[in-house]
């Protein structure tokens, strides 16, 4: 299989995926190394596919999310990173990302698209196995979250929730 054609699989298998498709993995079923993936994806960025890197894998922009979009505001320490992520999914909440402010680069932002308790476990194994510092440290903690919420229901519960849990930016 040539060049064109992999990207081209790559972008197939990306539009037929019903979650993130890991780098490692696309390799594999491509006979490519993972860095080839990384450049394939860089390229199909640059023809226009709207494809994101998550912790899990790639997935293709939000167009096909369906929800309510919100974002909260929130404030606590690495201690409690876990038991933030698992209020908002236990409420009916996609994790899309975490944004700070930081004062020398403005907003960062790091896409998480976690939905479900399995995801989060499996975010918080590869924060503690690569040894990262959650982008909140640089903030003393502070930062906000984009949500996909099931409805409005489900943000009311999140946010109830969080501000029981004293994480809540108020």
């Amino acid at each position: 299989m040539d060049a064109a054609a992999r990207r081209s699989a790559i972008a197939r298998t990306l539009r037929e995926a019903h979650g993130p498709v890991p780098a490692a993995a696309l390799g594999e079923r491509y006979g490519v190394s993972r860095q080839i993936v990384v450049g394939d994806i860089a390229l199909l960025r640059a023809g226009g596919m709207e494809i994101t890197a998550t912790p899990r894998g790639y997935v293709l922009g939000s167009g096909a999310e369906t929800g309510e979009r919100r974002t909260v505001a929130v404030c606590h320490g690495f201690d409690s990173l876990e038991r933030e992520l698992n209020i908002m999914v236990d409420n009916g909440c996609t994790v899309l990302d975490v944004v700070i402010e930081h004062a020398v680069y403005g907003q960062l932002t790091g896409e998480l698209h976690l939905a479900n308790r399995r995801d989060v476990r499996e975010f918080m194994r590869r924060v503690n196995a690569e040894g990262a510092a959650p982008l909140s440290t640089l903030t003393a903690g502070i930062h906000t979250h984009t949500l996909l919420c099931e409805d409005e229901e489900s943000y009311r519960r999140c946010v109830e929730d969080l501000r029981a849990a004293g994480m809540l930016l108020e």
